[in-house]
């Protein structure tokens, strides 16, 4: 026994499962480029009960999607991506400014479905375990989340694309969630229009990957 279950019946993860794991982080992208095709019926609510199955802190499950389906709160939603882009582009100078100006950061007018992802910050479920001293485990946790429905969504053929570039307060508004609710991440979600194991940062040479073990295990 182990944890109250009999090893016979906990699942052996194999060599093959490793390498097909490790291909599914590898195809992972942040999409930007998607197809308008629906999403079959059901898949999005898949996605989330596979998402609820992430790690929290204390098992405090803070994690909250919103479907954003309503046409008007999509367009105000673009609108402070635009206002919130422009402004990320004047930060910007040279030769960075001009590539900035090509790139295509989000799928916010093709993507089917668009999903916010919030940490409710006053949920008292897990009664505060793990907190005390670090209370931004809380929104590490709705991140959690958000990559375990991004690992799903690609096992399914989905692409998504995670867009920062927005004003928190604006799509909080907009979007009438309690007070308590925070924005960690708005999420394009569907069919991508190409496939690529590299980064689109990479590959328009915006930034290199580094991999180096001494940049990623300090000892």
């Amino acid at each position: 026994m182990r944890d109250g279950t009999p090893l016979s019946q906990a699942p052996l993860f194999d060599e093959i499962f490793y390498r097909e794991l490790r291909l599914l982080l590898e195809w992972r992208r942040d999409v930007r480029c998607f197809r308008t095709d629906p999403l079959p019926n059901g898949l999005i609510e898949e996605l989330v009960s596979l998402a609820s199955l992430a790690p929290s802190v204390g098992y405090s499950q803070p994690c909250r999607f919103v479907r954003v389906d309503d046409p008007q709160r999509r367009a105000l939603v673009i609108e402070s991506y635009e206002q919130a882009n422009l402004a990320a582009l004047s930060s910007y100078k040279g030769e960075d400014a001009e590539l900035y100006s090509r790139l295509k950061l989000a799928g916010l007018r093709e993507s089917p479905v668009h999903l916010a992802a919030f940490c409710d910050s006053a949920t008292s479920t897990g009664k505060g375990l793990g907190r005390q001293t670090m209370p931004e485990a809380l929104q590490y946790s709705a991140v959690m989340a958000i990559c375990i429905l991004w690992l799903a969504a690609r096992a399914r053929g989905v692409g998504v694309g995670w867009v920062s570039i927005l004003e928190p307060d604006v799509v909080t508004r907009v979007l009438e969630v309690p007070e308590s609710w925070e924005l960690i991440g708005y999420l394009c979600v569907g069919y991508p229009r190409g496939e690529d194991d590299k980064p689109a940062l990479m590959r328009v040479g915006w930034e290199e990957r580094d991999l180096r073990a001494e940049t990623l295990l300090v000892r």
